[in-house]
């Protein structure tokens, strides 16, 4: 079987992300779907997460024990930086996802945790309309106390899903799935952020064109500023900061130079 623990990687300000061309990271997922039923999580990496982990030990320890997926235009930046080329291919999650589920085309069993309960019916609804040969059910919306997760793990290892999807904000989701996730769980369980709103059509996504120019981000912030400015305004230049920090470290290592 493809393991993407063998898959090239790259190092993102201490963080392993995968190298992988998007042909190639739909196999390698289809392949660990129909692995030996063990957990393999599967989270995203954008220039928001890397500033959140700069600063948020246990997270970046987390992201450490998955597998980590490029997400946009910054990390592609930090790429072009620190390794002189992007990625082969932006594996963001609202994107890649669906994309996933069209791919493979045995029957399979979706879980999704996370977000209102209106926005997780209809993410559901479309999700089925657009691959109905796939079973979803809703195991919890985002709204339970995650101090007392035992109830939705008794009801996520009842389904005993293919694919857990978990959309609880970074870095909660993140934290939650590494501490909880475990056999019976899902065989792939992704850390998925904000696409239950775009499937659900609550937040609708940026024109094709800005998409490809790799813009989404100002869309985004067009539609909700005042709760995405600090992320964006703030948080590239912060992000672009530690990208170029992290660089000139990477060099003096290299030379031997005291940090």
């Amino acid at each position: 079987m493809a393991d993407m623990q063998h898959s090239a990687h790259r190092d993102i300000m201490g963080i392993r992300v995968s190298a992988l061309g998007w042909t190639q990271a739909l196999d390698q997922l289809q392949a660990a779907i129909e692995g030996d039923g063990l957990p393999r999580v599967f989270n995203f990496l954008n220039a928001n997460n890397a500033n959140l982990a700069m600063r948020n030990d246990t997270y970046r320890r987390s992201l450490s024990r998955c597998e980590v997926l490029p997400d946009g235009f910054g990390v592609d930046i930090a790429s072009r930086a620190l390794h002189g080329t992007a990625f082969p291919a932006n594996l963001n999650g609202t994107d890649f996802v669906p994309s996933l589920l069209v791919h493979i085309e045995r029957p399979l069993k979706v879980a999704l945790i996370g977000a209102r309960p209106d926005i997780l019916a209809r993410a559901i609804e479309n999700f089925r309309a657009a691959t109905p040969w796939h079973e979803f059910r809703a195991i919890a919306d985002g709204y339970f106390d995650k101090s007392e997760s035992g109830p939705v793990l008794e009801r996520l290892a009842d389904f005993n899903p293919d694919i857990t999807l978990v959309a609880l904000g970074s870095p909660d989701q993140e934290l939650w799935i590494d501490s909880h996730i475990a056999k019976r769980h899902g065989r792939v369980v992704f850390g998925v952020g904000a696409l239950f709103d775009f499937i659900s059509g609550s937040i609708p996504r940026a024109p094709l064109t800005m998409r490809n120019l790799r813009l989404e981000w100002v869309w985004r912030l067009m539609l909700e500023p005042s709760r995405l400015w600090r992320r964006y305004i703030v948080g590239n230049p912060v992000f672009l900061f530690h990208v170029l920090r992290y660089k000139i470290m990477s060099a003096n290592r290299a030379e031997g130079v005291p940090a």
